[in-house]
């Protein structure tokens, strides 16, 4: 085998390689004076963090980015040159709103409610970094596309009387730019936003129209997820005065037109979008976050509009506003624009009953009452306007418990001719005075007073962190006991009013459903209605402890109140108000006197007699 010898010329070459890379390395290496001017230089942009925004530095990691930028976006370029062109932000507050404005794209980028905090105890943000998108898209004349919020915007304060102005410019030049201008008035909710260019006429492709868009993901404020996902929903106004909305749940969206403001409701708060003018066109769109509401979820919708804005002699000038602040119309009225309207009082009469009766009264009893308090007595008060209404029920009642042995005798005898014992029956109701219907409409009263404070109590801002007794929050569900488990549709815990609430239900219902199934005749098939009737005692109650669980505990405590008070009246009505003798002696008379038919009774008897008719004309055809 052959002696492998080391090669010189071999050696040698290694040798250069690494004398050079060491060169290299050495030559490369900071100098003690670089070093020390970088330790330096890194100082100063930490002090710069906190100092005036025209004098900050830009780190050397986003010099690479912001050269990136620089060689996409041409005659905007200057802007990145800005000393304060660089990710930091701009606060801007008055004494109920803390926003932050990030240089970067000028945008809203947090939004802090000072005087109100969450379930918590956490201050309220309606935006938080990385909740909310805000930007400005447009074309210029060479056909390039530009998204202003990966640009950045120079920040300046002035005043204008008592108002303080945020102008944020995006700049090609000193006297060529596109600015957002926020105007905050003293202890004001809404903030002024406009859209401002000037001398980039020849920049912009004015022959397509910018197009300006807000999307903001909602964060969770409420103690209960499903209750507080069931009232945050997008709605808006177009032509006027039209009020509108998207589903709550799932995904939904739709092209708008002539529209005065949309509304991204987040239960009891809101950011609103107001236009100084409708908007032409618009789309928004919803989308639901809460895939599973047992897990602790962080957001619950996700809104976006997006609507052009047009040039006016080549350059761009637009005002709106957006509201941020208590979903609450005693703040909302103030404003004359219908923002109020975004609140769902409930549609048709049910929202007129809430806005001209409910929420007055209520406003006013709980300014000197508390809230608990001001439930009740509302409730009282109610109760007591509509004791009218029971009264005529149990009236009706009492005339068909009267009547009930004549009446099964009446079937008894014409068991095989239901037709004909259909109409004795409506006769002797009718001289009697004493049909089942009569009984039913005044029920039919109570409809819209009850829906209208079923919509009423979970949308009343008043009630938000109220405690009453053991209630922390009548805006949200009690809690005696908390379950180590989830029961689905009712939760983890254990709520006191809605138990209380099925129970005094329970026996409102054993009283007056039983009651009226005993004083039905008896007929064929009535045994199953009975049952079917003697489930619903049962079931409803049941239903009601499942549903309100995670409720608000104020409309467990008003159902609680209002049927233990109608439990009340019941036993005021029968035992010392209707005397069953005067009853019958009023029977009796009326059944004396010749009964003139109205007009629907009339034609109820046509039609019962044409059908004797025909079955008697089918009854000799078959023999």
């Amino acid at each position: 085998m052959e002696e492998k010898k080391l090669d010189t010329n071999s050696l040698i070459g290694f040798l250069l390689i690494g004398a050079i890379l060491l060169y290299m390395l050495w030559q490369n290496q900071p100098t003690p004076e670089q070093l020390a001017a970088k330790e330096a230089q890194q100082e100063q942009i930490d002090k710069n963090a906190e100092a005036d925004l025209g004098t900050e530095a830009i780190d050397s990691n986003q010099n690479i980015a912001l050269a990136q930028q620089k060689s996409q976006i041409g005659d905007f370029a200057y802007s990145l040159e800005l000393p304060s062109a660089k990710d930091d932000f701009t606060t801007f507050e008055n004494d109920l709103l803390a926003l932050k404005i990030n240089n970067k794209g000028g945008a809203i980028s947090e939004v802090k409610l000072k005087t109100f905090v969450n379930y918590d105890s956490i201050p309220v943000f309606l935006v938080k970094e990385g909740t909310a998108r805000f930007n400005l898209n447009f074309s210029t004349a060479d056909n390039r596309t530009l998204n202003t919020s990966d640009l950045y915007f120079e920040p300046s304060y002035s005043t204008n009387g008592n108002n303080t102005v945020l102008s944020m410019k995006l700049k090609v030049s000193e006297d060529q730019y596109l600015e957002y201008i926020y105007t905050l008035k003293p202890n004001d909710h809404m903030l002024g936003f406009s859209v401002r260019s000037q001398g980039l006429s020849g920049t912009f492709n004015s022959n397509q129209a910018a197009n300006f868009e807000w999307d903001l993901k909602a964060l969770r404020q409420d103690q209960s997820i499903t209750f507080e996902n069931r009232y945050t929903r997008l709605s808006y106004e177009y032509d006027g005065d039209k009020t509108s909305k998207l589903s709550q749940a799932g995904e939904d969206e739709e092209d708008l037109e002539n529209v005065s403001w949309i509304s991204y409701r987040q239960h009891f708060f809101s950011s609103i979008l107001v236009p100084d003018s409708p908007l032409k066109k618009a789309r928004i769109s919803s989308f639901d976050l809460v895939d599973d509401e047992t897990i602790d979820t962080v957001y619950t919708k996700r809104y976006n509009t997006k609507f052009p804005i047009n040039y006016a002699a080549g350059e761009l000038a637009y005002d709106m506003n957006f509201y941020f602040g208590p979903t609450y119309n005693k703040v909302l009225e103030k404003y004359n624009k219908n923002l109020e309207g975004s609140i769902p009082f409930g549609w048709g009469i049910f929202g007129w009953i809430n806005k001209a009766v409910f929420s007055p009264l209520y406003a006013w009893l709980s300014s000197f009452l508390s809230y608990g308090i001001a439930i009740i007595v509302m409730t009282i008060m109610v109760k007591i306007l509509l004791s009218f209404v029971q009264y005529k029920q149990f009236l009706s009642q009492a005339k068909m418990k009267i009547l009930k042995p004549e009446l099964d005798a009446i079937r008894q005898k014409h068991k095989k001719d239901k037709m004909k014992a259909q109409q004795e029956t409506l006769a002797l109701q009718n001289k009697a005075g004493a049909s089942p219907i009569s009984g039913c409409l005044p029920g039919l009263l109570q409809i819209p007073v009850f829906y209208s404070l079923f919509m009423f109590f979970p949308i009343a801002f008043e009630l938000r962190q109220k405690p009453f007794l053991w209630v922390e929050d009548l805006s949200s569900y009690d809690t005696i006991a908390e379950l180590p488990f989830n029961i689905p549709f009712y939760g983890d815990h254990i709520s006191l009013f809605p138990i209380l609430a099925s129970i005094a239900i329970f026996f409102y219902m054993r009283m007056t459903t039983g009651q009226n199934m005993a004083n039905q005749p008896v007929q064929e098939g009535m045994p199953d209605m009975a049952k079917m009737m003697k489930y619903m005692i049962y079931f409803s109650p049941l239903l009601m402890l499942f549903f309100f669980n995670n409720y608000a505990s104020g409309l467990s405590l008003y159902y609680f109140v209002s049927n233990l008070i109608s439990i009340g009246i019941m036993l005021v009505i029968k035992n010392y108000i209707i005397d069953e003798e005067k009853v019958l002696a009023k029977i009796n008379v009326s059944k004396a006197k010749p009964k003139k038919q109205n007009r629907f009774q009339k034609k109820m008897a046509e039609i019962m007699e044409q059908a004797e008719k025909q079955k008697a004309a089918q009854e000799r055809r078959k023999k």
